[in-house]
């Protein structure tokens, strides 16, 4: 039976990353060999997996209405030059490629991700990369891989605060998982910078002297790291874990921005020869270079500062996130009669909706009219067919897998039944386990919050019944389960949709896999020291 509980995992795995098939393919026959699985093995009824049907259908609107307002502003920014404004911003300050991709990637999506999560950072960010000369492959691994640290925190501290909710509403228990989870972070975070500017050289460089290429800016980009960690490790501690997110990435990316003014730890070379990919693609074309020219930075990052305004204001100021929240509210509760199969879908509240009526205003502002918008908003929907076929096929697998816990042969459900399985043979070693299954709980259902709320408890048991720290063990669940976005089908067909790169999902699967995999390893080991030390 494990076997056939595993099938969910292992066959995603085989097909995309094994076979290279495209994902509408590759995840399409794992998900009809899923439902028949779950027919026959967990005896789940047809009205399940219509259920289960619906609910993925309904769970993909808000997901494809996300990428929807990413496209948007991506191609209105486009029409208007703001991005060749925006890549010429970044180029003064350093058009060396391995500090951009630690400014954009990992800091600039870092804020993102503390303002709005579910995967809508890797969508920004791509695109920003791309402009900036990087290849489309590795514009988007770059960014998936660089959307893992801060999700651990995600929104506002959504994956404490509803991923945990099943083990615990209380603050101080919540802040202290928070706490254990930038402990835990405090090294192995810092080393993102590294581990992004090395994927980039190694990857995606020229192969002459590619170690050398990645020590000259070794020294800079560990300080970066350090500086997030120690910053996230005082905001847990002193303010909340529900900022860390925001605060982490924000001051560190003023860090980051005087300490490149002032070439603190850096070599004269990024200045007098700075470091390009082998494969750089040039920047999108604008509608004239002389409107890049003439407008300001401040101008062209409008957009995306009324992004960032707009989602922390939504998600902060309680009365606006109340109307917000209940007004357009979309969500489809109880499907078919079921209490537990459920779909949100806050229109008003929905980062989708922000990123929209940041494009359409970032438009007016920029081009000051709004003649381009439906023309471009009639470009991105056609663009979306394959994308919207592979999320579709992508959730009815992750929700009969989710939901087959509604079965007639009392079984659990099938990633409990894994979660259990595994327990019973490796709790002796379960704080090196722990970071593994938050990552297999992301790698499936997509979401750092989902994980949580589908493992927390087990975790939470386990860490009793083994004698554990349980706020260690659940710290080691979330910053895996954030590590999982690396490797998130769903998050792999939306990010590749928004640069081109439809079809390609296996083989960017294939190299976030083993980043995915040295996160999480080195997590449990950093949980087996702090478990001492504590």
């Amino acid at each position: 039976m494990i076997l056939v509980a595993l099938a969910a995992i292992i066959l995603p795995l085989v097909l995309l990353g094994g076979l290279n098939l495209p994902a509408t393919r590759g995840m399409g026959i794992s998900a009809v060999i899923v439902v028949i699985l779950g027919l026959v093995f967990w005896h789940l009824s047809p009205a399940v997996i219509g259920a289960s049907v619906l609910q993925s259908f309904h769970k993909s609107l808000p997901i494809l209405w996300i990428l929807f307002g990413a496209l948007l502003m991506l191609n209105s920014l486009r029409a208007t030059g703001a991005i060749d404004r925006i890549n010429q911003g970044f180029k003064a300050l350093s058009a060396d490629m391995r500090l951009q991709t630690v400014l954009v990637a990992f800091l600039f999506g870092g804020l993102i991700e503390g303002v709005s999560g579910f995967g809508t950072p890797a969508m920004v960010t791509a695109p920003l990369l791309i402009a900036l000369g990087f290849s489309p492959m590795a514009a988007v691994i770059l960014a998936l891989v660089a959307d893992s640290t801060p999700a651990a925190f995600g929104a506002v501290g959504t994956p404490l605060t509803v991923g945990l909710s099943n083990v615990t509403e209380k603050a101080d228990l919540l802040n202290l998982i928070g706490q254990r989870i930038t402990q835990l972070d405090l090294l192995v975070g810092a080393l993102m910078p590294a581990l992004l500017i090395f994927i980039l050289v190694w990857s995606f460089g020229p192969k002459k002297h590619r170690w050398q290429q990645w020590l000259a800016v070794l020294p800079w980009a560990l300080v970066i790291g350090l500086v997030y960690s120690v910053v996230a490790l005082i905001t847990a501690t002193v303010i909340s874990y529900e900022f860390v997110s925001i605060i982490a990435p924000f001051i560190t990316l003023i860090v980051a921005i005087v300490s490149l003014h002032y070439h603190w730890l850096l070599p004269p070379a990024v200045q007098a020869t700075p470091w390009q990919t082998a494969m750089a693609q040039p920047t999108a074309p604008a509608t004239s270079t002389k409107t890049a020219g003439s407008m300001s930075l401040l101008t062209a990052w409008a957009p995306y500062l009324l992004v960032v305004i707009l989602l922390l204001a939504s998600r902060v100021l309680q009365p606006l996130k109340l109307w917000l929240t209940n007004h357009l509210n979309l969500s489809w509760t109880q499907i078919m009669g079921f209490k537990t199969i459920n779909s949100d879908w806050e229109l008003l509240y929905s980062p989708g909706t922000i990123l929209a009526l940041a494009a359409l205003i970032g438009l007016f502002i920029q081009a000051r009219s709004l003649k381009a918008a439906l023309p471009t908003a009639k470009k991105v929907v056609l663009s979306m067919g394959n994308t919207a076929i592979a999320l579709v096929v992508t959730l009815i697998l992750v929700q009969v897998f989710t939901n087959s816990g509604l079965n007639s042969a009392n079984l659990p459900s099938m990633p409990m039944y894994i979660a259990k399985f595994v327990a019973k043979y490796l709790a002796g070693i379960w704080i090196i386990i722990a970071p593994f299954l938050g990552e297999l709980g992301s790698f499936v259902t997509g979401s750092t919050t989902v994980s949580t709320l589908t493992f927390g408890q087990i975790q939470a048991d386990i860490a009793a019944n083994a004698h554990l720290n349980e706020p260690v063990v659940l710290a080691a669940q979330l910053i895996g389960a954030a590590a999982g976005n690396m490797i998130c089908v769903h998050n792999i067909v939306a990010v590749s949709s928004v640069v081109g790169l439809d079809g390609q999902e296996g083989t960017i699967l294939r190299k976030t896999i083993l980043p995915a995999l040295a996160y999480a390893a080195l997590i449990g080991v950093a949980g087996l020291v702090l478990i001492k030390l504590i």
